[in-house]
């Protein structure tokens, strides 16, 4: 059935940003010190009118295709091609309608993209499902925001009948979700606020004794200085992940780091939600509970800070079915996140013992928006983080966390390590990249599209 709010036309254009990083950035054993952020211009109409929608989204190679025998900027270099023929691909195609079925109907051309990409280029694996994901995502995220704009409402207002023709389970391919509809589990105006979840690297100093290289630019330097002036709560720890003494101590030394800074409003209370990210880089569950055992042994009240942890083992279940999170997760809430490339995968993760999903606008909006329709359904736990998301990508992010019932924080690094990406945005974002208080202004984000407006770079 034809809507008049459908897509009848796309022209996407796609463009490109490098940024140093203010201080690298540490994880999984690797080190980041520079972004690539691209960005796509989707000029979209409807039978009666014209909007132009963006997207935007780091180019996280070093996280979406770890493979170390193709050196990094051959990936990046690969990465960006692939965005630009996704996009050349959505601008070609004839297909009119919701952007929710031009994504789904295109996942298949995508893939077909990336493997005759990879032939071309001589690669000798084909390029990972994640990376993909990543490459589509900015595109994705354009074509929803023109929708949204060309309707003059937000993207999430129209995610139900009339605007959409399908329930769920057509878009999942489960019955179960017969005659339930992505409307019915989106919410379509923002809450009001979030509270944000603040990156502690591996690299990052604590206190002014592990400071050995101010970078003096007149941010902060340390961790205890980050809490005083932004007002934290929230921290995601990243840890090695083969380092048993060392990642217990990291976890104890940020506890006692943040208590100094902030003492609890009660005795006994913990003030502090922490979540723990080893990166794929434990061996196997019993390292995880060794970790939570010592911690507990030595700081108890450090362990009680622990909302969740995320992605603690290789990120490959199909190929290590018998690693499984069943014992983790009956302490902590444990989560994928470099594992959840579709609904199969969240299924296996399931089955293996983890909670539930950590969603990533990086990934693609209707990816998300399907993925944690079926979180929230079936009462899995659920968070968004971003990947060292700048500007309208930490937007888009943001405005994601912030319609999705359930999730009750926003990861932001972008703020921490590339402040010079976000500087055109201040004027009308600044709160989101310049945060006090420790939350961010979410409720903001209701306007036409995904919520954040126009690039300021472009009038």
């Amino acid at each position: 059935m034809k809507n008049a709010t459908d897509l009848q036309r796309l022209g996407l254009n796609v463009r490109s940003s490098r940024y140093d990083l203010r201080s690298p950035i540490k994880f999984g054993g690797r080190v980041v010190s520079d972004m690539t952020v691209v960005s796509v211009d989707c000029d979209a109409e409807t039978v009666s009118s014209r909007a132009l929608g963006l997207g935007s989204m780091t180019m996280g190679v070093t996280w979406a295709w770890p493979d170390p025998s193709i050196a990094e900027p051959v990936k990046l270099e690969i990465l960006v091609e692939l965005v630009h023929r996704i996009a050349a691909a959505f601008s070609d195609n004839a297909i009119t309608g919701h952007p929710l079925d031009l994504c789904c109907e295109m996942v298949p051309v995508r893939e077909t993209i990336a493997k005759q990409l990879a032939s071309d280029r001589n690669l000798p694996t084909c390029i990972p499902a994640l990376a993909v994901l990543l490459a589509a995502s900015p595109v994705e995220a354009a074509v929803f925001d023109a929708h949204g704009k060309a309707a003059g409402q937000s993207s999430y207002a129209l995610l139900s009948r009339p605007h959409v023709n399908h329930d769920l389970a057509h878009y999942l391919g489960d019955a179960a979700y017969r005659d339930l509809w992505l409307g019915d589990l989106i919410a379509a105006r923002p809450v009001k606020s979030l509270p944000l979840y603040h990156l502690v690297g591996a690299l990052d100093p604590l206190d002014a004794q592990d400071l050995s290289q101010p970078i003096g630019d007149g941010m902060p330097e340390t961790l205890h200085e980050w809490i005083l002036r932004d007002g934290l709560s929230h921290l995601k720890v990243k840890l090695n992940g083969d380092d048993l003494d060392w990642d217990a101590q990291r976890v104890i030394r940020i506890y006692q780091t943040a208590i100094s800074a902030r003492a609890p409003s009660r005795p006994g209370q913990s003030d502090w939600a922490f979540s723990l990210d080893f990166n794929e880089r434990c061996s196997d569950e019993e390292y995880v509970l060794a970790v939570l055992e010592r911690i507990a042994n030595t700081e108890p009240d450090a362990l009680r800070c622990i909302e969740y942890i995320e992605q603690p083992t290789h990120r490959d279940l199909e190929r290590l079915p018998t690693i499984t999170m069943h014992r983790v997760r009956e302490r902590l809430p444990v989560v994928i996140d470099e594992s959840l490339v579709n609904l199969r995968s969240l299924r296996m993760a399931i089955k293996q013992g983890y909670s539930g999903i950590a969603l990533k606008a990086c990934k693609g909006h209707a990816e998300a928006l399907l993925l944690g329709a079926v979180a929230r359904h079936e009462n899995l736990y659920l968070c968004v983080q971003d990947l060292t998301c700048v500007g309208a990508a930490l937007l888009h992010s943001a405005s994601l966390a912030a319609h999705i019932p359930g999730v009750s924080a926003i990861e932001s690094n972008g703020r921490q390590f590339c402040p010079a990406a976000n500087e055109r945005w201040l004027t009308d974002y600044r709160d989101f990249f310049e945060v006090r208080g420790g939350h961010v202004p979410t409720g903001i984000l209701s306007g036409p599209g995904l919520g954040y407006g126009n690039d300021p770079t472009l009038g």
